[in-house]
């Protein structure tokens, strides 16, 4: 059975009966109208695969020629490369004023792909990118978004006479933080090469001149990276889950630090479950100090009337 689609389109239309039921047969390449059987075209371009799949597992593993378009490649993806491969087609080594040809095509394939001060500010600025997400372990989507948070800067003229790294690092703590990611400033100052007050001085203007709405950061993000680095049960990090939701019920967290909240409630959740883990443990992992957890844990367990075991 010959595989059809209908689309509707409202721009074209069948010249004869003036229907929009527009029947695509991409295995005889002809547009047809699903009415009258008027054959408007007989030669349409082909955009499925160059080749068959049998099997669902076959059909989810191939796919056509080339990378997708991606905002974290200066380029997008969009340009073709020389490789560094030095063999033909069959697998022969090239010889030597081959090899030296296909070198000086690389070096002005290069040159002409970032002929422009953009074109290279956005391969530096990508590259520095690749680093802080490999570095960090940010997810592929978020890296996308820290991407485009850079273009939109660069389009603004905010990278002129600042640094692109405090720039590409400000613009991934803002991805992060857009999407929910916990990754504090201070992991991605320490696995960037700025300080981390000009990374939070970029991040500000960021906010400011693109006009980025930050999400209020939640404090259960963080409950299961602090768990983790100290080992802390599951069981436990459910009773620090409820505590934090009972204190945001409460409007208990207004204003606090959403690192040391997580802490403090893990803190009083190992108490309660009797799992010994002391305060500089999970100050520690959380990256603040024990007066913080301590703090913290004191305003919990009075605003929330916490049963805590001796």
């Amino acid at each position: 059975m010959q595989r059809k689609e209908i689309i509707l389109r409202t721009v074209e239309k069948c010249p004869e009966c003036g229907s929009l039921n527009l029947v695509h047969d991409y295995d005889t390449g002809e547009t047809i109208c699903g009415d009258c059987g008027l054959v408007l075209r007989k030669q349409m371009m082909n955009k499925g695969p160059e080749w068959r799949a049998f099997t669902l597992q076959e059909k989810a593993s191939r796919s056509r020629v080339g990378m997708p378009t991606s905002y974290s490649v200066y380029d997008k993806g969009l340009s073709t490369t020389i490789g560094r491969v030095n063999r033909d087609a069959f697998g022969r080594k090239l010889s030597l004023p081959t090899r030296l040809q296909m070198w000086r095509l690389r070096k002005w394939q290069i040159r002409s792909r970032m002929h422009s001060s953009i074109d290279r500010n956005l391969a530096q600025a990508m590259t520095e990118l690749d680093r802080l997400s490999d570095k960090t372990y940010i997810p592929r989507p978020v890296k996308e978004k820290a991407a485009v948070i850079y273009r939109k800067a660069l389009d603004k003229d905010l990278v002129r006479g600042r640094s692109i790294a405090a720039i590409a690092a400000a613009a991934l703590y803002a991805a992060c933080r857009g999407s929910g990611t916990p990754r504090t400033l201070r992991e991605i100052a320490e696995a960037s090469l700025v300080e981390k007050k000009d990374v939070a001085r970029c991040y500000r203007l960021l906010l400011r001149k693109l006009d980025i709405q930050m999400p209020i950061a939640d404090p259960l993000t963080y409950i299961s990276k602090i768990a983790e680095r100290t080992g802390i049960s599951g069981k436990t990090q459910g009773l620090a889950i409820q505590i934090l939701r009972e204190a945001k019920r409460r409007r208990a967290v207004a204003g606090k630090d959403p690192m040391g909240l997580a802490a403090a409630a893990l803190y009083i959740a190992c108490l309660q479950n009797n799992e010994k883990k002391t305060q500089k443990d999970i100050a520690e992992a959380a990256g603040v100090t024990e007066v913080t957890v301590r703090n913290r844990y004191k305003s919990l367990k009075t605003q929330l009337d916490l049963e805590i075991p001796d």
